[in-house]
């Protein structure tokens, strides 16, 4: 197996510092929409979400905005959805299981303060997703765009 470094395939020069500033980028963005559809699906009388509906509807919704905005603006892939988007998926999906996770473990099994699986949450989870994003859901396209080959 290959192992392909970042400056191999992206220009040195602030290229690996832009596409960290779209990820962050995107990454408010889709937390922001989450946010604001939770509260418009919960105060609108006609839609009449509970706060669990709506917190699942706009996490769907959120999901689906973040893998086109990673797809488009952070990794500007042209890579097929069949293979990049069942992938995005898992990345989602396990985004989701540390999130449970964590505070399962560390607050009710070991018994530490909430903060602690709060902050290993919010560090873990964008490291992970940034670093699977860019070698795995997305990588497929760009590797084919610079003539690199992965093994």
């Amino acid at each position: 197996m290959r192992v392909v470094r970042l400056s191999e395939h992206r220009p040195v020069r602030g290229g690996a510092l832009r596409l960290l500033a779209r990820f962050g980028l995107v990454g408010i963005a889709a937390t922001i929409l989450y946010a604001a559809l939770v509260a418009i699906l919960t105060k609108s009388e006609r839609i009449g979400f509970t706060p669990i509906q709506a917190s699942l509807a706009a996490y769907a919704a959120a999901t689906l905005f973040s893998y086109l905005a990673h797809k488009s603006v952070t990794f500007v892939s042209g890579g097929p959805h069949q293979s990049e988007a069942p992938r995005f998926l898992v990345l989602a999906a396990t985004g989701l299981a540390i999130a449970y996770g964590a505070p399962a473990l560390l607050t009710v099994k070991l018994g530490l303060p909430l903060i602690v699986p709060v902050v290993v949450t919010c560090l873990l989870v964008p490291a992970v997703n940034f670093f699977v994003l860019d070698r795995w859901v997305f990588a497929e396209s760009r590797l084919g765009r610079h003539g690199n080959r992965s093994a």
